[in-house]
């Protein structure tokens, strides 16, 4: 079943603790107080004063020379590719990255691009053997090869910068650029300890989400050479992405990455605590990376498991057969006490 598949929260009790996504947080009073504060402009005049700083800030944290705010963090992706290739042109992308299987096929039915899957391996990782023997030969009856597209953390897997850089250098070996879908690029560096910029400078260019894990309603950075965010941003407009007074937005972004970032390691280490509990139950499958937890039940117990945390005001996906388990800013040690006393009491 799908990833996102029986995610309805219908029917659920008073919610203590919702572990579907990271995408479930809200923002908090502080960071409405800097939405509702925040001057505003039109943003496709460039006017927007909020969405330029948000720009300028993150592009020279991550040692870019430009970025470009949007809406999704689907729409970013799809206009990097559109930026780095044309129509015809052909991508080489982890067999189950989110911009292969999880962004409608964007990339082909809009762009004309085509997506050739790489194998990967364990830990989310594209070998650069791989990446090498997907690169086609200059011939008339292929698609050129012009993109490499990376992902970091991979269904929370983290992979190490040492692989990522080698498939990195396969690729601008055989002439193609390279792109980071960094959706959670700061659990990735969270996780890995590494500087910011040393993850970031593994890509020509870099799409960062606000909306995961980090407490923004919405919005993605887009960041790379400036040549190109010039191109992304026209791809942009032409995807209906342009916004006009946006900054109330870019404010809920600039504050979470001002002070949301270091409680990533908490979402972590509860991740982690849970999965050593439900590891200790003996109940079923358990693999845990920074803030997921993948867990896989006896067949049959699914619904019964879901329904009765439900019950406890705790919520889950409805994925088969493995679980998937975030954790995230608005799961707090109450959450988790209530998550892991539910799931207690459900196995005794």
């Amino acid at each position: 079943m799908s990833l996102y598949g029986q995610m309805s929260a219908q029917g659920a009790a008073e919610v203590h603790c919702d572990l579907r996504s990271d995408t479930m947080t809200r923002p908090d009073a502080a960071m409405r107080e800097a939405m509702a504060a925040a001057p505003v402009g039109d943003d496709v005049y460039g006017e927007d004063p909020v969405v330029n700083l948000l720009e300028q800030q993150l592009a020279t944290r991550l040692g870019k020379e430009a970025a470009v705010f949007f809406p999704t963090g689907t729409q970013s992706n799809l206009a990097a590719l559109m930026a780095h290739c044309g129509r015809g042109d052909e991508v080489i992308v982890g067999q189950n990255y989110h911009i292969y299987c999880d962004e409608a096929a964007g990339a082909s039915v809009l762009a004309g691009i085509s997506m050739v899957p790489a194998a990967v391996q364990d830990n989310g990782a594209i070998r650069a053997e791989d990446v090498r023997a997907g690169i086609r030969e200059d011939d008339p009856h292929y698609a050129i090869s012009r993109l490499l597209c990376l992902e970091n953390t991979v269904g929370g897997q983290v992979i190490p910068l040492d692989q990522i850089a080698a498939s990195a250098e396969a690729a601008r070996a055989g002439g193609l650029a390279v792109h980071l879908d960094g959706a959670r690029f700061f659990n990735a560096v969270t996780a890995l300890g590494c500087p910011e910029r040393e993850l970031a400078g593994i890509a020509d260019t870099l799409s960062i989400c606000l909306s995961k894990g980090l407490g923004t309603p919405a919005g993605s950075v887009l960041l790379g050479p400036a040549v190109l965010m010039k191109k992304a941003r026209r791809n942009r407009k032409i995807l209906g992405g342009a916004m006009r007074q946006s900054g109330i937005l870019a404010a809920a972004g600039l504050h979470a990455l001002e002070h949301n970032v270091a409680s990533l390691a908490q979402d972590h280490s509860r991740a982690e605590q849970l999965a050593q509990r439900l590891r200790e139950l003996d109940c079923g499958e358990v693999r845990q990376a920074t803030n997921m937890i993948f867990f896989t039940p006896e067949p049959g117990t699914h619904a019964p498991l879901r329904q009765a945390l439900a019950e406890r005001g705790v919520l889950i996906g409805g994925q088969q057969p493995a679980i998937r388990m975030v954790f995230h800013r608005d799961v707090t040690d109450a959450g988790l006490q209530i998550a892991t006393e539910a799931f207690e009491d459900f196995y005794r």
